[in-house]
């Protein structure tokens, strides 16, 4: 093994070891070791991704086994890398948002008696992540898939103790089990028809899978291939319908919804349909039915913001609605436009989570926005970085989302493919909707009157679902039952996060602000993916864009022109409006609109759709085999059926044992008689 070999396993095998360390022994290294080892543990994969990304820039890539694990029907099975540039961008985005994260739970959770073991998991879900995105092959890459949904479960359920914690973390491993099952699907049908696992091996044998049709079906087996695989990242990537789960996430501790939520594990559909982009090239249905799916999800996701009042779910419905628009891009054929939103949606959404949490804790523990107001004065640090953050997320000039989201604005009005004119319009109209949700929540945790203090609003579904204890030490203590008091008693005042929060919120703030600008260029229009991504001749991708593009500045500048400027700029007046200036308005209107706003409630009924058709349908199910299977077949006739049987047999027996000799010699005359028959039939 060569010293970059080493290297490349480094990345994964230190987070790794620090998992284990703080989870098999974390009583012996105590809250302390159990972060050090972690964190260090995670920087060290940090660093060794900067040599890394560093050794790629210099123009050296790698694809090739680590290890073998078994042949079997002539198909290998091994633990392999690629590295490209590709894979070195995620390394980076996941290492640095994943080191953030973990010195942010430092003061995030230190009252929580569960400390080592949330580090054991994060630390657990960074190894994970990685094993998936440096994987060139199609088992390693479902390890990974599964690894990452396995951990998040347990993350998601942290606070084991708490009845919605469990329902969120069964909701979110039932529902990505869904979308596991098409992606597995799309592996066996990839294994069935080229004989390999490995992606170079795959990818060169694309087009003669385009001029195959499925044996029964008659499909193309191409088309069957990419939307089976897009089904497994609907799951992963919270797509409609299969999204379900991840505003119930919410019901983990903060740090995972930055974590998990917003930078890695639900990027990693969006990742895999970039790296499959030479199979989903050769077919336009599987694209159509991305580009649509994507659409409805970044529009209509969007909607589902505007009516919370949890400020952790605000933030969950935008990535729901971000997610969406990285789909639109690959549906496009702008799969490097859908990558480069998911490395600038990752800083500033990672951010916008952690600010949450911030102001969680500044809170003690409420979330309700209803409960807050004012809170900049008291809080500097974290209004600021909020404000930026919120900013990259509308797209405003200059900021990292302006370059990433504008570009795949720019890709899907120059797309022929079909359903671009209906993605055009969600897109256009989503830019409007993540502006007014965007500061709507900027507005009423931070500006306005301080509403805090006073009589609480009551508690609503996930209204105060964190049970950290605040770090500075109070009175609460972590796992209160739900009636303890959450938020700031009369004449309390919010205060400003430890050092270990705000740190990371800085740190995450500067890419959030400055990295769309430096990289736009190399990754969009340079050659940054070349021979990575692949876009066909007859779409159009982004080539449109490129012919158009003089640099970031001059894009900044012509930006101030375009509709989605307007648009956007048009979201926070009406937002600052409705909420500084008229609050009464939002309150007629929810009023006037009263079927409208249920429907927003309700989340459009999918759960209540999912819990009478699949729960009840499942649960009625399970009842017909309890009754038919478990208690007539098993228990009545196998079980209780062969106890019968055989009480009968010796019933019949003990009327031939009583002792009497003659009723023996009878029997035995008897019996010979039954043989002698017997045997002269068969003669």
């Amino acid at each position: 093994m060569t010293d970059m070999q080493t290297l490349y396993l480094l990345v994964p095998l230190a987070p790794l070891a620090g998992a284990i360390l703080a989870g098999l022994f974390g009583k012996a290294i105590g809250r302390t070791g159990a972060h050090v080892v972690t964190i260090l543990g995670v920087a060290i994969a940090l660093a060794a991704s900067v040599y890394i990304y560093q050794d790629v820039q210099a123009g050296n890539t790698f694809n090739g086994t680590i290890y073998t694990w078994m042949v079997a029907g002539g198909i290998t099975f091994e633990v392999g890398f690629l590295i490209d540039s590709l894979t070195v961008m995620m390394m980076l985005v996941v290492t640095f948002v994943s080191l953030m994260v973990h010195i942010y739970t430092i003061g995030y959770m230190a009252e929580d008696p569960g400390y080592q073991r949330f580090f054991s998991y994060i630390s657990l879900f960074t190894f994970s992540m990685l094993m998936l995105v440096m994987s060139n092959n199609f088992m390693q890459l479902f390890f990974g898939w599964e690894a990452v949904g396995l951990v998040s479960y347990l993350l998601i359920g942290f606070w084991y103790d708490r009845p919605t914690a469990i329902y969120a973390n069964l909701k979110a491993f039932l529902v990505n089990r869904v979308g596991d099952f098409g992606f597995l699907l799309g592996i066996g049908l990839i294994a069935a028809y080229t004989g390999s696992l490995n992606y170079a091996e795959v990818f060169a044998q694309a087009d003669s899978l385009a001029s195959q049709e499925m044996a029964v079906t008659g499909w193309p087996l191409i088309t069957a291939i990419c939307i089976c695989l897009f089904i497994g990242a609907m799951g992963k990537s919270a797509q409609v319908p299969l999204h379900v789960w991840l505003p119930d996430s919410m019901e983990g501790p903060t740090p995972i919804s930055a974590l998990i939520h917003a930078a890695t594990m639900v990027t990693a559909g969006i990742f895999m349909v970039a790296r499959m982009s030479p199979l989903f090239e050769l077919s336009d249905t599987a694209l159509s039915f991305v580009l649509v799916i994507g659409a409805t999800t970044a529009l209509f996701m969007g909607f589902l913001g505007i009516v919370q009042n949890d400020i952790k779910r605000v933030v969950a419905y935008s990535t729901l609605s971000q997610l969406g628009y990285m789909t639109v891009a690959l549906g496009v054929s702008a799969y490097s436009a859908a990558v480069f939103h998911l490395m600038t949606h990752a800083f500033f959404k990672a951010l916008l989570f952690l600010g949450a949490g911030s102001v969680i804790i500044g809170m003690h523990h409420d979330q309700d926005m209803r409960n807050m107001g004012g809170l900049w004065k008291y809080m500097p640090i974290t209004w600021f970085t909020s404000l930026l953050g919120s900013l990259a997320l509308i797209g405003f000039p200059l900021f990292s989302g302006f370059f990433s989201k504008d570009s795949i604005i720019e890709a899907v009005h120059a797309s022929t493919i079909p359903g671009a004119g209906y993605a055009l319009f969600c897109v256009m109209l989503g830019v409007f909707v993540t502006a007014f949700y965007s500061f709507r929540m900027y507005f009423l945790v931070f500006h306005g009157k301080e509403r805090f203090g006073q009589a609480h609003h009551g508690h609503d579904d996930h209204g105060h679902d964190e049970h950290h204890a605040d770090a500075h030490g109070d009175d609460d203590h972590a796992h209160d039952d739900d009636h303890h008091h959450h938020g700031l008693a009369p004449g309390q005042k919010p205060h400003e996060s430890p050092w270990v929060v705000t740190l990371p919120l800085v740190l995450l703030a500067i890419p959030s602000v400055l990295i769309g600008f430096f990289t736009i260029e190399p990754m969009l229009f340079g050659d940054w993916f070349k021979n990575v991504i692949f876009v066909g001749d007859n779409h159009v991708g982004l080539k449109e864009l490129e012919a158009s593009f003089h640099g970031p500045l001059a894009m900044a500048i012509h930006g101030l022109q375009t509709a989605p400027f307007w648009l956007a700029m048009g979201g926070v007046a009406v937002a600052w409006f409705f909420y500084m200036v008229r609050p009464d308005i939002p309150a007629a209107i929810q009023r006037i609109f009263k079927p409208i706003y249920c429907l927003l409630e309700n989340k459009y009924f999918f759960d209540r759709f999912n819990e009478i058709f699949f729960a009840g349908g499942a649960r009625a199910l399970g009842k017909g085999l309890w009754k038919a299977g478990d208690q007539a077949l098993i228990d009545g006739v196998a079980v209780n059926g062969t106890a019968r049987l055989v009480g009968w047999v010796a019933q019949m027996s003990r009327l031939f044992q009583t002792g009497h000799l003659y009723q023996y010699a009878f029997v035995m005359i008897i019996g010979v008689f039954i043989l002698l028959t017997f045997w002269f039939n068969r003669g």
